[in-house]
């Protein structure tokens, strides 16, 4: 009898980060890109960092969940920052959408939470969110320590906050892939799924650090899953970009529908 796959595989805006941004004369909206998910035979799609959706009516919203549950596509959350009104707002979102999990990041403009201050937030916050059936993913990044994301977690000690995993992101704080992975594994909730890599600067002058196609860069996606382990924990894998435009329009969104349709196809044969 063949293993029951309980991660799920979801794209997340990230995914289509050009093709949403009006850097394209054709901009997609956010119901084009669940209509591109659905297209792919993707059933999971993460809005995350999506500036319009914050400002959208409640009947905005519901024709967003309408579009969502007419192709069978499911729906997560992602935000950045920690402050209070700011965290009900998304759980307002979250539950017009039907959306179980908010990925956020502990900075903004304006507000960097101190450990203390972020114990004390999500101790007020995370009450409604485990009564709505809603769990937050604070996701590892360059900005604050992954130590001291764990503090937080670990000091709140609720089953509703956890970690999203992007061991991409905390290189630039010379924070190794697999040195977070290790630390974070046993709280993982969500996990952010992009490969990237190293590359000399014209002239060998430095490097640039940027996303590569899944499976040909640095990221030791074995290694991950096996620490994480995804699939026995229902830890779903959202698909990400770090694509550095092209020289063209038209040479960024056909690389960018390559990247992720190379990224579906790398998950699945997992």
């Amino acid at each position: 009898m063949s293993r029951i796959r309980q991660s799920r595989i979801g794209l997340s805006s990230y995914a289509f980060f050009w093709q949403l941004s009006d850097k394209v004369s054709q901009p997609l909206t956010i119901h084009d890109a669940l209509e591109r998910t659905a297209d792919l035979g993707v059933d999971l799609f993460q809005i995350c960092d999506y500036a319009p959706l914050e400002s959208m009516s409640d009947s905005e919203l519901q024709a967003v969940a309408a579009t969502a549950d007419r192709l069978g596509i499911s729906l997560e959350l992602g935000t950045k920052g920690i402050r209070p009104e700011h965290l009900r707002r998304f759980l307002h979102i979250a539950g017009i959408l039907g959306a179980p999990l908010l990925r956020t990041m502990f900075n903004t403009p304006g507000h960097t939470p101190t450990t203390e201050e972020a114990v004390a937030i999500f101790k007020k916050v995370l009450p409604r969110f485990e009564a709505a059936g809603v769990k937050i993913a604070v996701e590892t990044y360059e900005q604050v320590p992954t130590s001291r994301i764990l503090d937080v977690i670990r000091g709140v000690d609720s089953p509703h906050l956890g970690i999203c995993s992007d061991p991409a992101n905390t290189v630039a704080a010379l924070e190794m892939p697999r040195e977070v992975i290790d630390a974070v594994a046993p709280y993982v909730l969500n996990m952010h799924i992009k490969d990237f890599a190293f590359s000399r600067k014209d002239g060998w002058v430095g490097f640039t650090y940027a996303g590569a196609p899944l499976g040909e860069g640095l990221l030791d996606y074995d290694y991950m899953t096996e620490k994480i382990r995804p699939n026995q924990r229902n830890i779903n894998q959202i698909v990400e970009h770090w694509l550095p435009w092209q020289e063209t329009e038209a040479g960024t969104i056909r690389l960018e529908n390559q990247w992720t349709r190379q990224s579906i196809a790398f998950l699945r044969s997992k």
